[in-house]
């Protein structure tokens, strides 16, 4: 059974409205990226922010939204399946003994405000609310453009602090935590569009099998068909380079953090918990030398650290 065939009746037959852009990211006077509110998305797909389309320098774009096969793969988001039980992340939930269940559980992010806002970036806050609207953690989320040292490409910054807003502990899980072993998605969630060619490697290893579940400084996705382009991730920080890469080429195109790997994250009432990305977007494919410059410099700087 397909994965399409597996999701209908509990997904939109096509696309549907994102809701509302809130800003756009822009570098070197050229729109690369725009952010959604998500808020007029179906419940099943757990409503969020997401950054859709993604782009390089020259117009390719490197991100898809709410495609056939998991109509919650959104651009670039945030999320995650199990927060206290609730699934922020969209579609189905896998349980413990039971696989993957279609469960009325999910949850949404709603976008609160800005703490910052500029051409290139900005600072916003956001409630993640459970299936019965109860707001079960905060967000404050940073994001920022800027020219890469790498000529041709742009950097994307993103942090965010999730911090526990009930009076209670609360557990951050995945499916892995619930039982399906390699698969502690969540976190970052980087949606590719379909794509010819691709390649997906990090310093050390090639492959998808080989690049999963590593904590590799970086990892990078590129098509090398009629339109090239890579994306490259690395932990900007100690905690996030500690988090496994999940990595998708042969079902479907993807990059994400894993943050609950193997043992749910446990936030105390009032805990938060900080992770810090650098994205690299390429025209092309640079080589692995290039690419390790480029993330180790940061934007606007011109040369390594």
């Amino acid at each position: 059974m397909t994965l399409k065939a597996l999701h209908q009746g509990h997904v939109p037959e096509e696309p549907a409205p994102a809701g509302t852009a809130l800003t756009t990211l822009t570098v070197a006077g050229a729109v690369v990226a725009t952010c959604w509110d998500g808020a007029g998305l179906p419940g099943a797909l757990a409503p969020r922010p997401f950054l859709h389309p993604v782009t390089t320098l020259s117009g390719v774009p490197v991100t898809d939204a709410q495609p056939e096969d998991h109509r919650w793969h959104l651009g670039v988001s945030v999320t995650l399946q199990d927060v206290g039980g609730a699934n922020v992340w969209g579609g189905r939930t896998y349980l413990r003994d039971e696989g993957y269940t279609w469960r009325a559980d999910h949850g949404r992010q709603v976008h609160t405000g800005w703490a910052a806002q500029a051409t290139d970036g900005f600072r916003e806050t956001l409630d993640w609310q459970g299936p019965d609207g109860r707001t079960l953690l905060t967000e404050e989320r940073t994001v920022r453009a800027a020219p890469a040292a790498l000529p041709g490409a742009w950097t994307l910054e993103l942090s965010t602090t999730l911090r526990n807003a009930t009076d209670a502990p609360l557990e951050l899980g995945s499916p892995a935590t619930n039982g399906r072993s390699g698969a502690g998605y969540g976190g970052l969630f980087w949606r590719f569009p379909p794509v010819s060619g691709a390649r997906v490697w990090s310093p050390e290893a090639e492959g998808e099998g080989a690049v999963h579940g590593s904590c590799a400084p970086w990892v990078a996705f590129a098509a090398t068909g009629p339109a090239p382009f890579t994306v490259a991730l690395a932990g900007a920080d100690a905690a996030t380079r500690a988090d496994p890469w999940f990595v998708r080429v042969d079902d479907y195109p993807g990059l994400g953090s894993q943050l609950a790997a193997e043992h749910p994250v446990r936030l105390a009432a009032g805990e938060a918990v900080t992770r810090s990305f650098r994205a690299l977007v390429a025209d092309g494919t640079p080589d692995t030398a290039s690419i390790g410059d480029a993330l180790g410099t940061a934007p606007g700087q011109g040369g390594p650290r």
